[in-house]
């Protein structure tokens, strides 16, 4: 069994033959994921060394509790066993939640791509040219033109913020564990409780920490079971409800909530 990908971050481009890859740095050079229906997941390093190999994250949604309802349930069964490569840069994963502040999805893979094409670093594989965001210390050296050159000026002031402060505190924040990383990423300016939290579940894998009142959360889960009697977007009581729904167990929020979101992406 393959298991069906989760295309949440905006590095996976799809193939021409329908299957997906990204380029991923992680602390000994930069590997190049692809995946394929037939073959699943391959990885394969292409600068660096292969001493740090990403890490893939396996949910089955077979494995919720029954507290989640069975609508629900049934939906995300459908998915089966689903992968997801825990991005094995928190830089990457701080970049990657900063540019979609504000921002749609689709804007916010648009801006992501064209940041890493401009400003990153660059690997020729045989699916073509593919790039990850530059380190924290090329956008350190970025003026205020070439932010706005790839429409990241709103962005501009968070991402030199967290640059500075990644380079300062990096080793100490790789020691964390998910919640700890989340508040030591609420300290820094323009990182707010929603950017920590989604780049910490995109670094650690671990999404019982992701922000469950998401507007994709949402979205999904009401596509998933129309029936059931959802709390208005701007309703505060999604978040107590989500978890319950769980259990309050933290490997089944992280199940529930990870599989909605793998249901999201391919539904769009």
């Amino acid at each position: 069994m393959t298991g069906v990908l989760t295309t949440d971050h905006p590095a996976w481009i799809e193939t021409g033959t329908g299957g997906r890859v990204r380029a991923v740095r992680t602390a000994s050079g930069v590997w190049v994921l692809s995946w394929d229906r037939r073959t699943g997941l391959h990885m394969a390093c292409a600068h660096g060394t292969e001493d740090v190999k990403p890490v893939v994250v396996t949910t089955d949604p077979a494995c919720l509790p029954g507290t989640v309802p069975a609508v629900l349930k049934a939906g995300l069964d459908e998915l089966g066993p689903t992968q997801r490569p825990a991005n094995p840069s928190l830089w990457d994963a701080i970049t990657t939640a900063i540019l979609r502040q504000v921002v749609r999805a689709g804007q916010a893979r648009k801006l992501y791509r064209a940041w890493c094409e401009t400003y990153g670093t660059t690997v020729d594989t045989p699916h073509g040219t593919l790039a990850v965001a530059p380190s924290a210390e090329r956008v350190l050296t970025l003026d205020d033109d070439q932010f706005a050159a790839v429409g990241a000026k709103f962005h501009r002031t968070a991402l030199q913020a967290a640059a500075t402060h990644c380079e300062r505190h990096s080793a100490q924040w790789h020691r964390l564990d998910a919640g700890d990383l989340v508040a030591a990423l609420t300290g820094v300016p323009r990182i707010g409780p929603w950017t920590a939290s989604a780049a910490a579940a995109d670094f650690t894998g671990d999404f019982s920490i992701y922000p469950h009142d998401d507007l994709a959360v949402r979205t999904w889960a009401a596509q998933i079971a129309p029936g059931l009697d959802w709390p208005d977007k701007k309703d505060k009581a999604f978040g107590p409800m989500w978890t319950g729904m769980a259990g309050r167990d933290r490997t089944a929020v992280h199940t529930l909530t990870l599989a909605t979101l793998t249901w999201g992406s391919h539904a769009r």
